[in-house]
């Protein structure tokens, strides 16, 4: 990436040629996905629904999911904006992003089918296969590989549309087993669908990411052409804008997401204005957590910020890596404490308390930020070793 930012990084910086800001959200959205996968390791036993029953859920808990709400959307924006960044630095900016696009999506596709299903299911070979976040982005960036050659304009206006009004398809269902079944599962609604006897569940419908990954190209340009000053003004207004929209359409209760309704207790009110929808991500879910991203990473820019929040942007210089390496790494450590301890919690071994998520978390992001800062730093030295950029 160009350098957009001068900002003073400690000893640990990465390469000059990356963005802070970008690195450091980046980072703080895979800390929080790190909470969510830690949730999901070891407080299983308290299950979570989508959206969440506010009037069961420990407003703890429910804290901890909405802060992980903000990663998938993040990155899959910031996906986009890096693949414009790319692009700026080749010969043949279209031609090159568009063949970069469509083998890292291809690329990530495979390893949601491979290595990252293998992480949660531990079967091989497999007769579940979970369609989750990976392969949503794949999916994304082999479509935003043909999105790209359209002008700005217009893939804006595609990605408007589609965030905004993906939820009117919601009352549509097709049923049967066919090819359009299995495209609608992978389109839109959450579901189930089988090939050669193995079960494929879309957890991560993909057609609202695309709308996601088109905005984040066409925001490329605010890095390209702005000046910082600028860039922070546009992300705030933008940041702004989202929330205050989010607000608006989340009181009118008509479209948009679920309907919310009133409680007895203030806190179970606002946790049920909060409460949206991820899976797909609804219109005021993306509203919501695309706004908060645009102000985070407004704030980011902030030299005195960037220096602060420096170390954190080794995770986001290395995302794949970091991904793939705490999958595997929280289920070696369930199998250690599932063996020490044995099952708690029915049939699984699971925390007592909310409170271990975080502290947990915080153990496992300080033992894997040595050999990702390693990689980070590997990445960066050896750049005619172009395979590491898919990682």
């Amino acid at each position: 990436m160009p350098p957009a930012i001068t900002t003073a990084l400690p000893a640990t910086r990465l390469p000059s040629l990356r963005l802070p800001a970008i690195d450091i959200l980046r980072g703080v959205v895979m800390l929080l996905m790190l909470l969510d996968h830690v949730r999901e390791t070891f407080f299983l036993h308290v299950q979570v629904s989508d959206p969440m029953a506010v009037d069961e859920v420990n407003p703890a808990l429910f804290a901890a999911r909405m802060l992980a709400h903000l990663c998938a959307p993040v990155f899959v924006f910031l996906t986009g904006t890096s693949a414009f960044l790319y692009g700026r630095r080749q010969a043949d900016p279209r031609r090159a992003t568009s063949a970069f696009l469509l083998k890292r999506g291809a690329f990530l596709v495979l390893l949601e089918l491979t290595l990252v299903n293998f992480a949660w299911t531990a079967e091989f070979p497999p007769s579940v296969v979970y369609l989750q976040v990976i392969w949503a982005i794949g999916i994304s960036m082999i479509a935003l590989a043909g999105l790209l050659w359209l002008p700005r304009r217009a893939v804006i206006a595609i990605g408007v549309a589609v965030v905004a009004g993906h939820n009117l398809l919601d009352g549509i269902e097709v049923g049967g087993s066919g090819l359009a079944h299995t495209l609608w599962l992978v389109l839109h609604e959450r579901g189930w669908f089988e090939i050669a006897g193995v079960r494929i569940r879309t957890s991560y419908p993909v057609l609202p990411w695309i709308g996601v990954i088109a905005l984040g190209y066409a925001a490329g340009a605010w890095y390209a052409n702005a000046d910082a000053d600028a860039r922070r003004r546009g992300l705030v207004l933008a940041g702004a804008m989202l929330l205050a929209g989010f607000v608006v359409i989340r009181a009118l209760n008509g479209y948009g997401d679920a309907p919310w309704q009133a409680h007895d207790h203030a806190l179970t009110t606002v946790m049920g204005f909060l409460n949206v929808t991820k899976y797909p991500p609804s219109l005021l879910f993306l509203m919501l957590t695309l706004g908060v991203g645009a102000l985070l990473l407004a704030l980011f820019e902030q030299k005195r910020i960037a220096t602060a929040l420096a170390p954190l942007a080794t995770f986001g210089a290395a995302p794949m890596f970091f991904y793939l390496l705490h999958l595997y790494f929280l289920k070696l450590l369930y199998v250690l404490a599932q063996g020490y301890w044995g099952n708690n919690q029915g049939g699984t071994f699971g925390f007592d308390h909310i409170g271990l998520l975080w502290a947990v978390t915080a153990g496992v992001a300080l033992v894997l930020w040595l050999p990702t800062q390693a990689f980070a730093r590997l990445k960066a030295r050896r750049r005619e070793w172009g395979w590491l950029r898919y990682l």
